[in-house]
């Protein structure tokens, strides 16, 4: 889906920062997953012997977070310098040893981490406040500095943290040199911050700005006492990414079924990892139209789901299962914001689902389709006759070919009965294409937890 280029903050210095302005509806307020944060581990250091054990005591390896990394377009000069950037995420499942995946897998040259560490977010306190005693410092080989290059990711050491599901962690990022943004997951509808020199192991920062992007961090992976852990994968576009959610609410339904698994008998060792990038395609990488505004924004869309596909899916620690809830902009997108020769039809569609389908079956993999949500009369352009007619053909598919492993009613979840190829006016944002927090809700509860036990 398209949204609009990220602004620059007030404070200036650096493009693509804004500051949040502190609103939750009375709706996105009643819909909130409430989870109690049990009292601060003792405020004592963690040796780095300490850290060694818990990397051989360790067990496999299950996603308890994971985002999906994208470039940049030429116009996002964002770059940092002597700072540190605090960036939030919320845990769908807990344990007692973590990992952290950094990554410069878009960047032109060696991207220099300082110091890193992650600690467990206070829940309530101002601005991205840690629990006292929690935090903890990354090492990458046993270096508490770590040089990762160009194009690659970098995983650090196992750190002891207990940490139980469904709360946030703080992860702290110290860059000492010019550092380019050059990975980043763009629309976060997270509040982190960025603040000036080695603040990373500070319990309260003080922000040079603010920004709704995560950057330079792609997953967090636990292990624990629980033997048999295991994740759920939702693939998708900005639908799944959290698009027009409130910041700072986690009300996006992959976080949303993550609270559902929870809650539920026999599924809370899955944790639940949201690789939905706002704007993304099946089939296509972006291409903006020349000269259009879509230049300014259009590279945040990510690589296709094909091409990402072996990273943010199969190279998930403890991947198990798969939903997908693709295809909207591969419908939407030619003629908005990219090239009439990029129109799709519907048998490209299957296509392309199909091949989702072969890759993830290889890796033992289920997969659950979800049919394509209605977008009748949005906002953005993308709706037509012709691909109402393409929608349906597809959705069509996904129910009745018996291909994937099980089928997730995306469609009549947020349908109205009164004009199908419409969404309920309940569920709707206001685009006419993205739910707002209770269609979000309508979106979780639609997924079967019986395909998970």
């Amino acid at each position: 889906m398209r949204h609009r280029r990220p602004q620059t903050g007030s404070r200036g210095s650096v493009p693509g920062m804004r500051r949040v302005r502190d609103r939750v509806s009375p709706l996105l307020v009643a819909a909130l997953v409430l989870v109690a944060v049990p009292s601060a581990v003792p405020a004592t250091a963690v040796s780095d012997e300490a850290t060694r054990e818990a990397g051989r005591a360790g067990g496999s390896w299950t996603g308890t977070w994971a985002t999906s990394p994208t470039n940049v377009p030429a116009s996002d000069r964002t770059s940092f310098q002597d700072q540190t950037i605090r960036q939030v995420v919320h845990a769908s499942l807990g344990g007692d040893t973590l990992r952290v995946r950094l990554t410069n897998e878009f960047g032109d040259r060696p991207l220099v981490v300082g110091e890193a560490r992650i600690a467990r977010h206070a829940e309530g306190a101002p601005s991205t406040d840690i629990v006292p005693g929690s935090d903890r410092r990354l090492t990458f080989s046993g270096r508490s500095s770590v040089t990762i290059p160009a194009g690659a990711p970098m995983l650090s050491d196992p750190v002891p943290l207990h940490l139980p599901a469904g709360v946030d962690l703080t992860v702290s990022i110290y860059l000492p040199e010019r550092t380019p943004g050059s990975t980043v997951h763009a629309f976060s509808f997270q509040e982190n911050v960025v603040a000036t020199g080695n603040v990373t192991a500070a319990r309260t920062v003080t922000a040079d700005s603010t920004t709704t992007r995560w950057y330079f961090l792609s997953e967090i992976s636990v292990t624990g006492d629980r033997r048999e852990t295991a994740a759920v994968v939702a693939l998708g576009d900005s639908i799944t990414d959290g698009a027009n959610t409130q910041a700072d609410t986690d009300q996006r339904w992959p976080d949303l079924l993550a609270a559902r698994l929870r809650a539920g008998r026999g599924t809370r060792h899955l944790g639940v990892l949201n690789q939905g990038i706002c704007g993304n395609r099946l089939l296509h990488d972006p291409n903006p139209l020349a000269g259009s505004g879509a230049e300014e924004y259009a590279a945040y869309f990510g690589h296709s789901a094909l091409r990402r596909f072996d990273r943010d899916v199969l190279a998930q620690p403890g991947a198990r299962y798969l939903v997908v809830l693709l295809g909207v902009n591969d419908l939407g997108h030619p003629g908005t914001v990219a090239p009439m020769s990029e129109v799709v039809s519907v048998d490209d569609l299957i296509a392309a689902h199909r091949q989702l389908i072969t890759r993830a079956h290889d890796r033992g993999m289920k997969v659950f389709g979800g049919t394509i949500t209605p977008f009748g009369g949005d906002t953005l352009g993308f709706s037509s006759p012709d691909h109402e007619r393409a929608r349906q053909a597809v959705n069509r598919w996904v129910r009745t070919s018996g291909e994937f492993d099980g089928v997730v009613d995306f469609d009549a979840a947020l349908r109205d009965p009164a004009h199908p190829d419409r969404v309920l006016p309940g569920y709707d944002s206001g685009d006419h294409l993205h739910p707002n927090a209770t269609g979000m809700q309508a979106l979780a509860d639609a997924v079967p937890l019986a395909f998970f036990r």
